[in-house]
């Protein structure tokens, strides 16, 4: 399989390229050249399968090209040392739990998978040098992925996050590490520890004295895995009996995550629609209604994660569909909400459901709640955190203690180590120069 560009000013390369360089020469971000489709027949028997088995499939049809099919079936076998069950909130809008991993988040998946893969490729290739993973986080990405990569010989970490907005615990999870983790507390946005990154790879000089990759969504290997738990998802439903008129609502702040949705749909999944649910950083949506992408400084909310105002998915988004606003409205609609929506929609969840919501998964159960489900017709949201991941704002709002689960208990027990620096990237390139 060859990984194009979506700037298409590069020439298409092989998997093992694409996911140790991360982004296109180009600042592109690489695409497969042909998305894999699964027989009828096959998704049909996904009922009837594990989660691994389920996951080894999808692997299969998309990497099986370029990796030993052993190696792969223990890099998924690895990765999905846990669940993503799916639990019914009300009568027809369903959870799909992805907080069950090790930093209790949906990028679990995605990180450890890439950690693996991009492990072996290493290995494979025979790089002598240390591979430098840089990684811009508004919240999970930067606990998912250094948790991930923690300890993975050959390999540095370096976690890119605004300072002040990422939640005490989501800070614990990546600061506390050591080892070959280091944290890097910007003083700006997520928007602006993105933008260091992206510049990172686009400079010449710093390419030459450093080997660098991401581990943001913007790698395939970490995006392309998470359409594993779609695929178990709806394999649950069906079981259920309730697969069989499907709406996926996935809250959404970099767009990796619904990218991977789209990606399954177009494997075959049978999902009828998509709803990107956005807190007020709405520009998708606002591309949504007028066919003009305008993207704008980043906003802070309760749904920290998603506070992303140029979401860099969206050029996948944007290739996938042909660049035609008509058909990407057909396939995905969207939505908003304000801190004081959700905040009243993770109230009334748990008060009349005893269902606790985190402040994202708020914004995709309230789309489904607002699209008005028509009979025989399931909603599914991603629940993308746990609840304890923002105990404060939970607890205020829903005025009911949040027990911390061991896993985030053991974070908060270490010392935070961290480097502060500004948003410029000549101060950001000093200090890489000097990990040479």
């Amino acid at each position: 399989m060859k990984y194009y560009s979506t700037n298409r000013q590069t020439p298409p390369v092989g998997l093992e390229e694409a996911v140790i360089r991360g982004l296109a020469g180009d600042r592109g971000l690489y695409m497969p050249e042909r998305i894999p489709a699964l027989d009828r027949a096959v998704i049909r028997s996904l009922k009837d399968r594990s989660f691994h088995e389920i996951a080894d499939c999808v692997a299969q049809a998309f990497f099986g090209e370029d990796m030993e099919p052993d190696a792969l079936r223990t890099i998924v076998r690895e990765t999905l040392s846990f669940d993503t069950p799916v639990v019914q909130v009300n009568d027809g809008i369903y959870s799909l739990e992805l907080f069950h991993g090790p930093t209790l988040a949906f990028k679990d998946v995605g990180a450890r998978f890439m950690a693996r893969m991009l492990g072996y490729f290493i290995r494979r290739k025979g790089i002598d040098r240390e591979v430098n993973v840089l990684v811009a986080t508004s919240g999970d990405t930067g606990s998912a992925v250094a948790n991930g990569f923690l300890g993975i010989p050959h390999i540095r970490v370096f976690v890119l996050y605004p300072a002040g907005k990422v939640s005490p615990i989501q800070e614990c999870q990546f600061t506390t590490l050591g080892q070959n983790i280091t944290a890097l507390e910007i003083r700006g946005t997520f928007d602006d520890c993105q933008a260091l990154v992206k510049a990172a790879f686009a400079d010449g000089d710093l390419n030459r004295r450093l080997l660098l990759t991401s581990a943001n969504s913007i790698n395939v290997a970490r995006f392309l895995p998470q359409s594993f738990y779609y695929f178990h998802a709806w394999a649950q439903l069906e079981r259920m009996e309730r697969a069989g008129n499907l709406t996926v609502c996935v809250p959404s702040g970099n767009f990796g995550n619904i990218t991977a949705g789209l990606f399954a749909r177009q494997m075959g999944l049978p999902v009828r629609h998509f709803i990107a649910a956005n807190n007020r950083n709405d520009v998708f949506l606002k591309y949504l209604q007028t066919g003009i992408y305008t993207p704008r400084p980043s906003v802070a909310t309760l749904a920290n994660a998603m506070d992303v105002g140029n979401p860099s998915n969206f050029a996948r988004i944007l290739d996938l569909y042909g660049h035609d606003h008509a058909v990407i409205t057909q396939h995905v609609s969207g939505c908003c909400y304000t801190d004081e929506q959700i905040a009243d929609t993770v109230r009334e969840v748990f008060h009349t459901h005893r269902y606790l919501l985190d402040p994202h998964g708020a914004c995709g159960c309230q789309a489904l709640i607002d699209r008005r489900l028509q009979p025989g017709e399931t909603g599914l949201f991603l629940e993308t955190a746990h609840p304890a991941k923002f105990k404060e704002t939970v607890e205020r709002i829903t005025g009911v203690p949040v027990e911390i689960p061991q896993k985030l208990q053991a974070f908060m027990q270490g010392k935070k180590q961290r480097i502060s620096l500004g948003k410029d990237f000549d101060g950001f390139k000093s200090f890489l120069s000097t990990q040479a």
